[in-house]
């Protein structure tokens, strides 16, 4: 197939346009993300377990699994001497174990990608990323390199940037 020039004139103006285009703006407020999992507790999740929101968002995290009690931890050196995954200049956070109908908050202010766990959950890839603003905000921090204080579940689990800003929130389905 050839291309005539007003084909490519099109193309290259809209790849222009799109590159021009802001990313979605979510507003601060609160926000809440669940902790769940299946009757027999064979399937644990955060839900949603991807989100983007502003800076000066609270979250809050609330154990709604009856069967299982849950943490929502920042990784973080703080955090049992795990490596950072969130913004150096962001406070990590451990909600301490979350019994059923019990929650936690958390106010993020600091522009950037973090990701969490629940420490007796990770080894079945319980974990989420948050990002919080876009990467246009001044001190934006990406997502952490490292790929060796976490298993390839969990590094698999972690959607990119680019798809949480794209759709806001991602959500896993319950499958029994």
């Amino acid at each position: 197939m050839s291309w005539t020039r007003r084909q490519v004139i099109r193309l290259g103006g809209g790849a222009i346009a799109a590159l021009g285009s802001p990313l979605p703006v979510f507003a601060a407020g609160e926000t809440v993300i669940e902790m769940r999992g299946t009757a027999r507790g064979e399937r644990i999740w955060f839900d949603p377990f991807a989100l983007a929101v502003a800076p000066g968002t609270v979250l809050r995290f609330v154990n709604r699994d009856p069967g299982n009690s849950h943490t929502a931890t920042a990784y973080h050196p703080e955090n049992y001497d795990r490596l950072r995954r969130i913004p150096a200049k962001a406070a990590p956070w451990d909600s301490d174990f979350l019994l059923p109908g019990e929650s936690f908050e958390v106010t993020l202010r600091v522009p950037g990608v973090y990701d969490y766990y629940c420490i007796p959950h990770e080894m079945a890839a319980m974990v989420g990323r948050i990002v919080v603003g876009t990467p246009a905000d001044p001190g934006w921090e990406g997502p952490a390199e490292d790929r060796e204080d976490v298993s390839a579940e969990v590094l698999a689990a972690l959607p990119g940037v680019e798809t949480i800003l794209a759709r806001g929130a991602l959500r896993r389905e319950e499958r029994s």
